[in-house]
């Protein structure tokens, strides 16, 4: 480890300039610092360190370099503030997440809307459409993009790893209820990862080929409907209705069909004083319903 290189670095000028930025933000924050000769990491101490009784701080590199390298050099202060920030916050975890041998085990699902996602850049996950993100999570935080830098493998892979993790953790709770006389199965887990099981539904219920109706009131319950039947549309009623009532994950009604979450727009008017549902459906559901409907 080194203090300040001794000799011309070789290594390239954005690693540099990003450990310029890495002293700068560790002395702001009171901490001193020494860098691994290879630049995977930084060694913290704090004042007290010198004497022998301050604590010292290892915070790994790899993945942070790696998601500067994605990023705009005017978001790297941030970057780097909220990276030694948060290593510092979880220094007393056993977990090290950077460590996949030790986090894959841990490594879950989680869906959410869009919008309550402060900032996408800052977590992993993948869009199911455009209004809900299913995010990578280990424990019951979201997984950050340079935690995520540091493992031998892709992001893709590291959430096809938590998905199966999902399957083989826990099986939802099936019941069959009614809303407004319509009959609807409610699947629900102990988790907030139920919205990954649409994946293998048919282990649930049957599954017509046209799919199924899928409302998410919260991250653990899913209510679905077959598309089996021109009843499909009171039913999109029924379950736009109940999902506005609940307020929880999402207040749309979707379309399951051939691994995809599409949204069915449908939206809520009072006309003449009467409360009416206008359904937009996208073009393929369109024809779906125009060939149940002869």
């Amino acid at each position: 480890m080194f203090r300040r290189d001794r000799e011309p670095s070789r290594r390239p000028v954005e690693d540099v300039d990003l450990d310029s930025l890495l002293a700068l933000v560790a002395e702001t924050r009171g901490y001193a610092f020494e860098f691994a000769r290879d630049g995977s990491y930084v060694l913290l101490s704090d004042s007290a360190a010198a004497d022998g009784d301050g604590a010292e701080l290892v915070v790994r590199l790899t993945g942070l370099r790696r998601e500067a390298g994605r990023r705009a050099r005017e978001d790297w202060p941030m970057l780097v503030s909220e990276h030694l920030a948060h290593a510092v916050a979880t220094a007393g975890e056993r977990l090290d997440v950077c460590d996949l041998e030790q986090a894959g085990p841990l490594l879950r699902t989680r869906v959410e809307a869009v919008d309550e996602v402060a900032d996408l850049t800052r977590v992993v996950g993948r869009h199911l459409n455009a209004d809900l993100v299913e995010l990578l999570t280990v424990g019951s935080r979201a997984v950050r993009p340079e935690e995520a830098g540091c493992w031998p493998v892709p992001t893709a892979q590291a959430l096809d790893l938590a998905v199966a993790n999902v399957r083989r953790e826990e099986r939802l709770g099936v019941e069959g209820i009614e809303l407004s006389g319509t009959p609807v199965t409610r699947l629900t887990g102990m988790s907030p990862s139920s919205a990954t099981h649409l994946r293998w539904l048919g282990d649930y219920l049957p599954v017509p080929s046209d799919g199924v109706l899928v409302v998410l009131p919260d991250p653990y319950t899913l209510l679905l409907h077959p598309v089996d039947g021109i009843g499909v549309v009171r039913a999109i009623e029924r379950l736009r209705v109940h999902a506005v009532r609940t307020g929880g994950l999402s207040s749309q009604v979707y379309w399951w069909h051939e691994g995809r979450l599409t949204l069915i727009k449908a939206d809520i008017v009072l006309q003449s004083g009467q409360t009416r549902l206008v359904v937009a459906p996208p073009p393929e559901f369109a024809r779906v319903l125009a060939r149940l409907a002869v």
